[in-house]
């Protein structure tokens, strides 16, 4: 449900972990959230990425041929700019196509795209340093960071998010990137933690204002109505890709901003799952 808010609200998102632990995964399953009226611009060395959206640009490297005819992925990121996408997806950064993405998020765009650090400290450190070289002043265009990591419990691989982390500010006086994390992942009870209830900066600050609220704090009255449609929808088995899509696709052709009140938003959902 956080998840949800950001995205349909044009969040920039990096899902970031080791090889393996779900990132590409996580990414496509969270681009349901991404407005279906918006166009959604997709940049990859391989094709992972898919996009439910009706209006999707996929793009792909081709990194063989003759010099002149070569197509690498910032050339991709840095074409995207004139497509003037609602989000920009890249299928993972690894180089300096990671500088053209925070100009994107500077000039306005939405950015997603998964990354290889295992820690908000680490992913600033790798994103300010060689080769990709963003500015650490520039870094608080980014909103959340998500990290994922892969291990064994019983013999048996699992894979979780272990910290779900808000990129509050550049701090001058600190010289440094201020955080604060809202999703906690405890693993000797294998449940997930909500720490930004009445605490989150991106929801308050970031979100409520586009979504017009009177009180920042109602956000999270919207939070909770979304968190028990998500509830309701697994409860129902509602999981299935396109079974999911088409309600995501219903609501957003509503043009949401028509539902202003939680109680309208709350009973369009009711109807819509029992239509599923």
């Amino acid at each position: 449900a956080y998840l949800w808010l950001c995205m349909e609200n044009g969040m920039s998102i990096i899902v970031s972990g080791e090889t393996a632990s779900g990132k590409t995964t996580t990414l496509n399953g969270c681009l349901t959230f991404i407005n279906h009226e918006h166009k959604v611009y997709s940049a990859e060395d391989t094709p992972e990425v898919i996009a439910p959206q009706p209006v999707w640009q996929r793009l792909i490297t081709r990194p063989v041929g003759p010099e002149g005819s070569r197509v690498e992925l910032f050339d991709l990121v840095r074409a995207a700019l004139r497509s003037r996408p609602n989000y920009i997806v890249v299928g993972e950064t690894r180089g300096v196509e990671g500088n053209y993405m925070f100009q994107a998020m500077q000039t306005g765009h939405s950015v997603m795209s998964t990354f290889h650090a295992p820690s908000t400290r680490q992913l600033i450190q790798r994103f300010t340093g060689e080769p990709i070289n963003v500015p650490i002043r520039f870094i608080d265009n980014l909103n959340i960071a998500l990290f994922q990591q892969i291990m064994y419990e019983g013999g048996v691989l699992i894979r979780r998010v272990i910290s779900v982390d808000e990129i509050l500010r550049y701090s001058k006086e600190m010289d440094g990137v201020l955080t604060r994390s809202v999703f906690r992942w405890d693993p000797f009870t294998d449940t997930h933690y909500f720490r930004g209830m009445n605490n989150s900066y991106i929801l308050e600050e970031k979100v409520a204002p586009i979504l017009k609220f009177d009180d920042k704090r109602d956000v999270y009255k919207e939070l909770e109505m979304r968190a028990r449609v998500v509830k309701e929808m697994a409860d129902r088995n509602i999981v299935e890709y396109d079974r999911v899509n088409r309600l995501f696709r219903a609501y957003y052709k509503l043009k949401i901003n028509t539902l202003r009140s939680i109680d309208e938003k709350r009973h369009w959902w009711e109807r819509a799952l029992q239509a599923a």
